[in-house]
């Protein structure tokens, strides 16, 4: 019997020494932060003129067959970036010296050149605060599979940062010294979220982008970029695309009517209405978005019907020649703000549909309530993009003037 409780105790022992002995192996593939290249952002340009210094870099011996991007990363400085209200503010006139590392590489693809880059870096880059990608137009027509596969695999990549294109250099954008933030990125993405906050712009990161890309009835969408003379970003539009390739971009007008489609809110739009004469002008806000899609088959072509309602309020009166309080000034403007949008409307259709690019998913509702249709007449994205082109839509468009507001005298 005492054998026997011998030998449960020293069971019992090694169990206990076989449970602590991985707690007390200590943080064995820790990695310093100081070790790491923490990316913030990163822009995507065609390669241009490649020195010789950058052709005998190349790690790949064999050469693919395939144009060649320059990559540029915006590298945070350890212990530079502010961190707090006191330690914030605009650029001091050393633009991204102070906080960033920029540094470019070209490579025949966006793994190929990080790894050139890797090369010229001691610290491994790591992609966790990754919040800006850039792509240049350029790029973006030639076909975004290599970016999108990239991105999409990498495990550090959040699927809350955002992928922009932009006219010009994507470098141009990493380089840029805004003077109200000393971080470029973070008043890149403050541009974008205040967009979103005030309803000019919809949700759109990466992760949206890539889940439409791969729906069958609709197409992704990106934010279309600018940067202006004083080193200030404007989004001038949205880049959509077809399969993996930009085919088209809308004005800045065009982002409003694409909202009021999908009926995304809030709203915040202002337009001006003129009311009959050079001084009768007034400016108005529109305030929420509604909207109810249906569809029927019409001799095997989709017929959409689209009803969209507005909510406007008046921001300013050009001159007190203007006069809003009657009901019948507040219907005329309803009445010629509907025809004017409902223009808007068909003008922005029409131009996807010439592109075969369905940006507001009514190959989705093809799909989700005219199943029978879609599986013996449609079945693929591809039919669906050449289908898109012959669909046709009854737009009916109410607007509500809500307030008409108030003056202290």
């Amino acid at each position: 019997m005492l054998k026997n409780s011998r030998w449960i105790r020293t069971i019992k022992l090694s169990l206990v020494v076989v449970l602590i002995v991985p707690m007390l192996s200590g943080c064995w593939d820790r990695l310093e932060i100081e070790e790491r290249a923490v990316v913030l952002g990163i822009s995507i340009d065609p390669a241009g003129f490649i020195s010789k210094e950058e052709r005998e870099s190349q790690v790949i011996q064999v050469t693919p067959k395939t144009d060649m991007v320059r990559v540029t990363v915006q590298i945070a400085l350890p212990g530079r970036i502010p961190l707090g209200p006191g330690e914030s503010g605009g650029s001091s006139g050393a633009g991204t010296q102070e906080t960033l590392w920029v540094l470019d590489s070209v490579g025949h693809s966006v793994d190929d050149a990080l790894m050139n880059l890797q090369q010229q870096i001691s610290s491994r880059l790591f992609f966790g605060h990754l919040r800006v990608i850039v792509v240049s137009e350029r790029v973006a027509r030639s076909g975004m599979e290599n970016i999108n596969d990239f991105f999409h695999r990498n495990s550090e990549v959040r699927r809350m940062a955002w992928l922009m294109i932009t006219k010009g250099s994507a470098k141009a954008l990493m380089k840029a010294a805004p003077k109200l933030e000393r971080v470029p990125t973070l008043y890149l993405i403050a541009t974008l979220d205040e967009g979103i906050r005030m309803g000019k712009f919809p949700i759109d990161y990466i992760g949206n982008f890539w889940s439409n890309s791969v729906k069958l009835g609709e197409e992704g969408y990106l934010p279309y970029v600018a940067i202006r003379k004083e080193q200030n970003i404007q989004i001038t539009g949205l880049a959509y695309f077809r399969d993996n390739k930009m085919v088209g971009t809308t004005n800045a007008s065009q982002i409003g009517a694409f909202m009021g489609v999908k009926g995304m809110n809030p709203a915040g739009y202002r337009i001006f209405v003129d009311l009959g004469g050079p001084s009768k002008n007034v400016m108005m806000t529109t305030t929420h978005r509604d909207k109810k899609i249906s569809v029927r088959i019409v001799n095997g072509r989709p017929v959409f019907t689209l009803f969209i309602a507005l909510e406007i309020s008046v921001e300013e009166k050009i001159s007190d020649a203007v006069t809003i309080r009657y009901s019948s000034i507040l219907r005329k403007i309803e009445q010629d703000e509907k025809e004017k949008a409902i223009a808007v409307y068909k003008k922005l259709l029409a131009q996807t549909q010439e592109d075969g690019s369905d940006i507001f998913g009514f190959g989705e509702i093809v799909r989700a309530k005219k199943p029978g249709f879609w599986n013996s007449q449609v079945r693929s994205k591809k039919r669906w993009q050449e289908m898109y082109k012959e669909a046709s839509f009854d737009l009916h468009v109410k607007i509500n003037v809500r307030r008409v507001g108030m003056k202290s005298t």
